[in-house]
This record gives C-alpha cells, sequence and structure tokens, in this order.
C-alpha cells in the first residue's frame, strides 16, 4: 500500500504543477498562439519541418527519457526513498520543467538557433563559443553513457571456461529460445526498420497518422512476439561497434526518414512501460502481501552513502529524473525546429518533463519492491549493486506474477526493450546535436553551413561528417568503460548544463524585457550543487594518484580527472560571463526606470 501512495502523491503533486505553474509560466513569458514558429516560416525538409504535436511529443519525450530517469533514482535510492521523491517532484516543477519549457521557448523565439546562439545574442560571441565546447563534452558522456547501456542490453556474455570444456558452442546471429539480452537485441533492430517504414509511408506515401500508428502498433507486436521466440547474438563490443554505425548514419539523414517516427512509435512504448508500472503498483497493493511482495526500501537513510554525501550526490545522481541539462540541448536542438504552433511548447517541454520526473518515481518503486536483491549494507552505508535496468524490470514484473512465471519474463523483457529503446532514441539525438554543434563552433557569423566556410580546414572541421565521425568515435570508446565510470560524470556535466542553461534563458529574457526571477534560485543551487561535485571527484581522483591507490593511474580514472577539471573551469568562467550580463541588464533597468 506505501507503493500505491507514493504514485497518487507524485501524479497529483506533478498534474498540480503542470496546470498552476505551466501556466504562470506561459503567462509571464508571453506565449503567443498566433506567432508563427521557424518550423512555419523557414522550413528545410530535413530539420526544419513543422510536425504534429502528438509525432513531436513522442520525439521530445522518447528523446529526453533516454535511461536517465530509470538509472538516476535507483542509484540515488541509498540515501533512502524520501529525499529521491522529494527531488523528482519539486526538482520537476521547479527545475527542471523550467529549464526546458524556458529553453524552447527562447530557442522558438530566435528561429529555432541552439542555446549557444542565444547566449550569443545577450552574453556575446566569447560565452558562446565556451557554451559550445561545454556542450560537446557534455554530449560525448551523453554518447559514452548511453552506448554502455545499449551494449549492456544487447550482448551475449562469452562462455566460461567450464561451458567450453562441456562441449557448448557460441550463439550464432540468430539464436533460437533467447536470452533476455538477446530478445532485446532483435526488437531493437526490428523496431528501427519499422519506424523507417512508417516515416516513408507517412511522409511519401501520403497515409494518415492514425491508420498508420494502428499499423505501427501492431507491427511492433508482431516483432515483440518474433524476439520473444528469435534473438541476435553478439559480444560486447560487436555491439558498440554496430550502435556507433548506426547513430552516425541516423544523425545524418532527414529527420523525417527516422528520428520522428522512431520516437513516435517509442512513445508508445513508454506510455505502455508507465501504465503497465502504475497497473502492477495498483495490483501489487492489494494482492502482494499474499505473494510475501513489500515495499522495502526505507524511507531514510542517512546523509551519507557509498555515493558520497546528500549534498550534492542526491541531486547530480536523479539527474533526468527532476532535471537534466540534455534536455535544454534537445529543446532548441530538434524540438524548436519542428514545433508547429506555441502554445504548445507547454505540453511537448514542461509536460514530457513532469511526466519524466514520474517514471523516476516509479523507478524508485520498482526497485523497493526488489530492494533485497539490489541494495546491500557495507561497512554501514548502502549501496546499490547490479544493472538499474534489471531492477526495474524485475521490480515491475514481480508485482504481476513470481519470477518462475511467463509473464514475469514476459514484462521483464518488455520493460528492458523499452529502456534500450529510449537509450537509443537519446542516443540519435544527442549525435544530431553534437554535429550541429560541431559545425558551429567552427563556423563565423555570416557562414550559415560549412559549404560557406572560407578557409579550407574550418570546411573540414564543419563538415557534418567529419564532426559526426569525431564524437561517434570518442563517446563510443569512452562507452567500453564501466558504466559506473561514467555516470556519475555525466550527472555532474548534464546537471551543470541544466545550471548554465537556466543562466542563458534568464539573460536573454532579461535582454528582451520579460520575467526572469523565477530562474535564479534554481540557476544558483544547480551551478552549486554541480561544481561542488566535480571539485570532489578532482580532488578524490588526485588524492588516490598520490597515494598510489589501487588501479588509480588506470586511464579511466585520467579520464575523469581531466574532463571533470575542463568543465568546472569552463563552467566558472561561463558563470562569471553571465554575472557581467545580469550586472549590465540590473543597471540599464535603473537607468530607465
Amino acid at each position: 500500500m506505501t507503493a500505491l501512495l507514493i504514485i497518487i502523491a507524485a501524479l497529483v503533486l506533478l498534474f498540480a504543477g503542470y496546470v498552476f505553474y505551466g501556466a504562470y509560466l506561459a503567462k509571464q513569458w508571453g506565449i503567443d498562439p498566433k506567432k508563427s514558429t521557424p518550423a512555419n516560416f523557414m522550413p528545410d525538409g530535413v530539420d526544419y519541418v513543422e510536425t504534429k504535436p502528438a509525432v513531436l511529443m513522442g520525439h521530445h519525450f522518447s528523446s529526453i527519457a533516454g535511461a536517465g530517469p530509470i538509472n538516476g533514482p535507483i542509484m540515488a535510492a541509498v540515501f533512502g526513498w524520501v529525499p529521491v521523491f522529494l527531488w523528482c517532484v519539486i526538482g520537476g516543477i521547479f527545475f527542471g520543467g523550467l529549464q526546458d519549457y524556458g529553453s524552447l521557448f527562447a530557442s522558438i523565439r530566435n528561429e529555432g538557433k541552439s542555446i549557444g546562439e542565444i547566449i550569443r545574442t545577450s552574453m556575446g560571441k566569447f560565452a558562446k563559443k565556451l557554451f559550445i565546447i561545454f556542450s560537446l563534452l557534455v554530449l560525448i558522456l551523453v554518447i559514452a553513457s548511453f552506448v554502455n547501456v545499449v551494449a549492456s542490453t544487447f550482448f551475449t556474455p562469452a562462455l566460461t571456461a567450464q561451458q567450453i570444456a562441456d562441449g557448448v558452442k557460441e550463439a550464432g546471429l540468430f539464436v533460437l529460445n533467447p536470452t533476455e539480452n538477446q530478445t532485446t537485441a532483435m526488437i531493437s533492430v526490428c523496431f528501427i526498420i519499422l519506424a523507417v517504414i512508417y516515416g516513408l509511408v507517412t511522409n511519401r506515401f501520403g497515409v494518415k497518422t492514425l491508420p498508420a500508428t494502428i499499423g505501427g502498433i501492431i507491427a511492433i507486436v508482431g516483432i515483440i512476439v518474433l524476439g520473444l521466440n528469435v534473438g541476435l547474438g553478439g559480444g560486447r563490443v560487436t555491439w558498440i561497434v554496430i550502435v556507433a554505425l548506426y547513430i552516425a548514419m541516423a544523425s545524418l539523414i532527414p529527420v523525417w526518414i527516422m528520428l520522428q517516427p522512431r520516437d513516435y512509435l517509442s512513445s508508445f512504448l513508454l506510455y505502455a512501460m508507465i501504465l503497465l508500472a502504475i497497473a502492477g503498483i495498483v495490483v501489487s497493493a492489494f494482492t502482494g502481501a499474499a505473494r510475501g511482495i513489500h515495499f522495502e526500501l526505507p524511507a531514510f537513510t542517512g546523509w551519507t552513502q557509498s555515493i558520497g554525501h546528500m549534498f550534492p550526490a542526491l541531486f547530480i545522481t536523479v539527474a533526468c529524473g527532476a532535471c537534466s541539462g540534455f534536455h535544454s540541448l534537445i529543446a532548441s536542438g530538434t524540438t524548436s525546429k519542428q514545433l508547429d504552433a506555441e502554445q504548445n511548447a507547454k505540453p511537448i517541454a514542461y509536460g514530457s518533463m513532469l511526466i519524466e520526473s514520474a517514471l523516476g518515481v516509479i523507478a524508485l518503486i520498482a526497485l523497493g519492491m526488489v530492494s533485497g536483491k539490489f541494495m546491500h549494507v557495507e561497512n554501514g552505508m548502502w549501496s546499490f549493486k547490479g544493472s538499474p535496468a534489471t531492477a526495474f524490470g524485475n521490480g515491475i514484473a514481480i508485482m504481476f506474477g513470481d519470477s518462475s512465471t511467463r509473464i514475469y519474463r514476459i514484462i521483464n523483457a518488455l520493460l528492458t526493450l523499452s529502456i534500450s529503446v529510449f537509450a537509443l532514441t537519446s542516443l540519435d539525438s544527442a549525435t544530431r546535436l553534437s554535429r550541429f554543434m560541431f559545425s558551429e563552433l567552427f563556423l563565423n557569423e555570416d557562414e550559415k553551413t560549412w559549404k560557406d566556410a572560407k578557409s579550407p580546414v574550418r570546411k573540414i572541421l564543419a563538415n557534418p561528417f567529419f564532426g559526426t565521425t569525431m564524437m561517434v568515435v570518442i563517446g563510443s570508446i569512452l562507452g567500453g568503460l564501466k558504466l559506473s565510470a561514467i555516470w556519475s560524470l555525466f550527472g555532474s556535466a548534464n546537471q551543470l548544463l541544466a545550471g548554465i542553461a537556466l543562466l542563458a534563458v534568464a539573460a536573454w529574457l532579461g535582454k528582451v524585457g520579460k520575467n526572469n526571477k523565477m530562474f535564479f534560485i534554481p540557476m544558483a543551487f544547480m551551478l552549486c550543487a554541480t561544481l561542488t561535485q566535480l571539485i570532489f571527484t578532482v580532488v578524490g581522483k588526485l588524492s588516490a594518484m598520490v597515494r598510489h591507490a589501487p588501479n588509480a593511474m588506470h586511464w579511466g580514472n585520467w579520464f575523469q580527472l581531466i574532463f571533470a577539471f575542463a568543465m568546472a573551469v569552463l563552467a566558472i568562467v561561463l558563470v562569471v560571463e553571465g554575472v557581467k550580463t545580469f550586472v549590465v541588464q540590473h543597471k540599464s533597468k535603473k537607468a530607465n526606470a
């Protein structure tokens, strides 16, 4: 019953936030339903494509969700469910939702340009270049994190020495009676093919959205049945290479071929996953006790646990479940170029963030159902052991039946599939965004594309193929690290980006004379929390190296040290530039009063 009360409280509070605070923001900023959007007046058929709200909602929601709202709350649950619940709800309404909505609004009022361009108009060219460099570092971590997640849910483990001795043969490409990973791999690959077919029939053959959607959902059911019976084999490195090639290709083709249809169709998986989870919570509230299924996660475990002190670790680790800087890049990078009307910015940006917060609470509840399997106390501190995706799947599936039942296996496979599909959507969008920003870094103001670059060297550097290749190769190599070696740094960088995005939108609102006061507290809090975490990372890695701690000199630790230091320095310089901008705006406002 505890789990049911938690989800009811979360849904009521998040809905109230959407209705009241969302309406307040729209009024303060002057959302105008009649004003043309970039997709209306500058379509190009590749990136600027006017899109139906339901389809764009699917793209945006799927892109920002990824694996973050599941991984983050589960890994942060070492502090207990109450702190994570409060941060998901409060952070979603007043921090994450504010940033997402503000970023999308600022972008559509600036011809669908990125946050970097918005920074240039309000803070100058130098600040824009710094922001792009910082964002590219964050996108490398996004690619690395989600390449890791996808490969981990696809790969077939190598045979043990005992299995080889027993005559067990390596799995081929196609596998009958597949494992969970092999099932997920098959369904995910078929899903990509289905998305391309959907994009062609709706955009080139004129099939209406409703019949195409019905056909798409039926096809999704078909490929799930296929995947449960026939899987795809392949080692971890093999899948990292395949995923790298896929995201490189997907980022270069027009959005209507794969990005829009895949994200739209995958959103139905996400909606179904959320509804299935809520149904499981209701069912277990009344039948769980008889089967020995209980929500067993402690309410509060202490201020310091295995991942660090609650401040800043909680606010970094929860990540996308409450606030994510990556969302601002999606909002200003792809969504703003497809929005058909300003009034749809609220449900697509603000609404999607609050649904993601609800998903974070659901992930927390799922862990609570199987906490004995994944949560451990070592030296007086709580720690999470295992895969967050596995814990989520196990926790929801156990609500419907014991681990030995077929319904448990099917639901667990579907949930694992959903997580991998959303990680792929985030990968696609992150790679496309990195292409935009990599080119933007080397172009002058009077140069719109790489073809306009006057310098031969800059023409090569700004070429979409060069930028995509660089980002994918670097991100995929880092994706070979353990997730624990990437996630904490990704969390810090991601939340620091959120603080900078809040700063950028606040500076722009101040420049155009709109109310930006609601940004200052969230902005200051996120900057303080993330800079503190990065300083802890730098000091911790240096200390371990000085003490010659075991494995301290591993290249993964050097990577974390260098990245953390570089991002901290870039962020501090950007904050200084932002403060200067606010001071100038304040003096100007005072002089004109």
